[in-house]
């Protein structure tokens, strides 16, 4: 049996940790990778037009499945184009592990054609970046790199040379049984029985959810029944605690809704359940406030706590539920949910009046109808600008669909490759990429991609011809708006011509049927639908002085904000209130 060489090892290194496949593009310092890869037959090379991509769609895959994904790029200009992929995958805590392939070991340091430092480039969008010098390091440092990232929840680099990845890898080699799942971290007693006292002192309880509440949602409900608690989220937070609750008082934020904003501010304890929510502006600082994280670095960077508790959300939860005291005052529940509802109806006609005759068609029309077509256990991948606001106020969770998008990183042009990599993990799968037209031209490259494999992607596209979320950033600072629109084409057109199902909408009345055909269509789609520039949404509350800044520039903009279908929700929890 002929040796192996650091590259056939790497790759079975890889096969064990449970990656299975890798998303990347071909160059010559990976070809010995690419090449193993080829000759083993639990692995796939996944060839895409852009590395940006490539990390995109691990990332995507990592969030889907739990499980480590993969990614690679050339030496030099190559492996940098994984940099925002990565940052978005580690900022999400996705467990990726990305190649950087490099330049030949003997060249490091002496000006080499295409030379980069990977190793160093990659440090803070990583908890792990190394390089391999010497063929005496594998495969300890690529064990190292897989359990830091899975065991971290994040990105690990390991940046290769072409001439070592040839090298016959060392005998004897060390390796050990790898670790491919996380634990669960519980709290001391102390820091739970501190908590519990809280609870019980406090009259009116909050809680804040964000992504740190996957696999939580039982102990989240049966918590916020034990303390009568109004339950709210970050963006992150949606898809895991806003379906079936019936304390749900909407989300929090610069795409807000609802009566999360009071909820937050009226309560005397605020409970911070796995979120690292970025705007600290929304949070209140005249409260007491509590945080639960199981990353000890989140605790306490957005606001002053008064206790912080290290630990994973659900047994944290497990261990303080029997602890508190049992309240029976549902009165700030109750005003708090009224509240919710009130809000929600107050803006529900922004989306439903005369859309079905108003063109350009109302985004807010194209997202509920959306909403309503799409699987009960649909997959969707939004991008970063006004889908995000669309998303979140009109994708219906149910426990069984999932929302991913560059929601704490914030890039741009993320939907198409997310939903690459989230339809490779299950082809019988719905997966909707809710793309704006300037995210969709950035890697429209990449369509491409999902007509090579065939993969059934629906490109919804929110095409209004325009950089929307930063005009409105340009209104709210008082600037006239600047650089913004773009001049498109026929993106459908563009789809039916690299071989895939496109279809232009311009009129309400074609969008439902548009969507259902393209849904039926058995390979990708694309639906371009030329929405309304105009339809820009604000958060539930603002400064003063932007709603100055935002009068000087948009006094005859039309402000929607629509809640699609969540007000059902709202009303039905609304039984659960006494009358008076």
């Amino acid at each position: 049996m002929a040796k192996q060489n650091v590259a056939e090892q790497f790759v079975d290194i890889l096969v064990r940790a449970g990656v299975q496949r890798l998303y990347g593009v071909v160059g010559d310092s990976l070809n010995p990778v690419v090449d193993a890869i080829r000759r083993n037959g639990a692995i796939e090379w996944i060839q895409v037009r852009h590395e940006e991509t490539a990390a995109f769609a691990a990332g995507a895959e990592a969030q889907i499945t739990g499980r480590l994904a993969g990614c690679a790029g050339s030496c030099g200009p190559g492996n940098l184009h994984l940099i925002n992929g990565l940052y978005d995958a580690h900022r999400s805590m996705a467990p990726v592990l990305a190649l950087a392939s490099h330049i030949p070991s003997s060249e490091i340091g002496l000006g080499y054609f295409q030379e980069t430092h990977p190793d160093q480039l990659f440090r803070e969008c990583s908890h792990y970046s190394e390089l391999i010098s010497n063929p005496q390091q594998m495969p300890r440092l690529l064990q190292t790199a897989v359990q830091q990232a899975i065991g971290r929840s994040g990105v690990s680099v390991v940046a290769l040379p072409g001439d070592i990845a040839s090298r016959p890898a060392p005998e004897k080699s060390i390796e050990h049984a790898l670790v491919t799942s996380r634990p669960t971290v519980r709290p001391g007693d102390t820091e739970i029985d501190a908590l519990a006292r809280m609870i019980d002192e406090a009259e009116r309880v909050t809680l804040f959810c964000g992504s740190g509440t996957a696999g939580a949602h039982h102990e989240v409900m049966q918590f916020a029944e034990r303390v009568k608690s109004p339950v709210g989220h970050a963006l992150r937070g949606k898809e895991w605690i806003q379906y079936d609750n019936p304390y749900d008082v909407g989300m929090s934020g610069l795409l807000g809704y609802g009566a999360a904003y009071e909820a937050t501010h009226e309560c005397d304890l605020l409970i911070l359940l796995g979120t690292d929510f970025p705007y600290n502006a929304f949070l209140p600082d005249d409260v007491r406030i509590a945080q639960v994280d199981v990353r000890p670095e989140n605790l306490g960077r957005r606001s002053k706590l008064d206790l912080a508790v290290w630990g994973d959300v659900r047994e944290t939860l497990r261990c303080l539920t029997p602890r508190v005291r049992l309240k029976n005052d549902r009165r700030f529940l109750d005003r708090m949910l009224k509240k919710h509802a009130e809000a929600l109806e107050g803006v529900i006609k922004a989306y439903t009046r005369r859309v079905e005759k108003h063109t350009p068609i109302h985004p807010e029309y194209v997202a509920s109808v959306l909403d309503e077509l799409a699987d009960d256990d649909a997959v969707f991948t939004v991008d970063t600008g006004m889908c995000n606001v669309w998303a979140a106020r009109y994708i219906t969770p149910n426990g069984r669909r999932r929302i991913i998008g560059s929601f704490s990183h914030g890039s741009m042009a993320n939907a198409l490759p997310q939903a690459i990599g989230a339809q490779f993990t299950a082809r019988d799968r719905q997966v909707v990429s809710m793309s704006g037209d300037g995210g969709f031209a950035m890697l429209m490259g990449d369509f491409l991609t999902l007509v090579q494999y065939d993969l059934p992607v629906k490109v919804v596209l929110f095409n209004n011809s325009s950089l929307s979320l930063v005009e409105l950033e340009m209104l709210v600072a008082g600037l006239p708006p600047h650089g913004t629109t773009n001049r498109n084409p026929d993106f459908s057109a563009i789809a039916r011509a690299a071989g895939a199902y496109g279809v232009r909408v311009e009129k309400p009345k074609q969008l439902a049927g548009a969507l259902k055909d393209a849904f039926a269509h058995k390979g990708p789609a694309l639906v371009d639908v030329v929405t309304d520039p105009n339809a820009l949404s604000i958060p539930p509350r603002i400064r003063a002085e932007m709603v100055t800044g935002f009068a000087l520039s948009a006094s005859k903009i039309v402000l929607d904000g629509g809640v699609g279908r969540m007000v059902q929700m709202a009303r039905s929890n609304l039984r659960n209130v006494p009358r008076p």
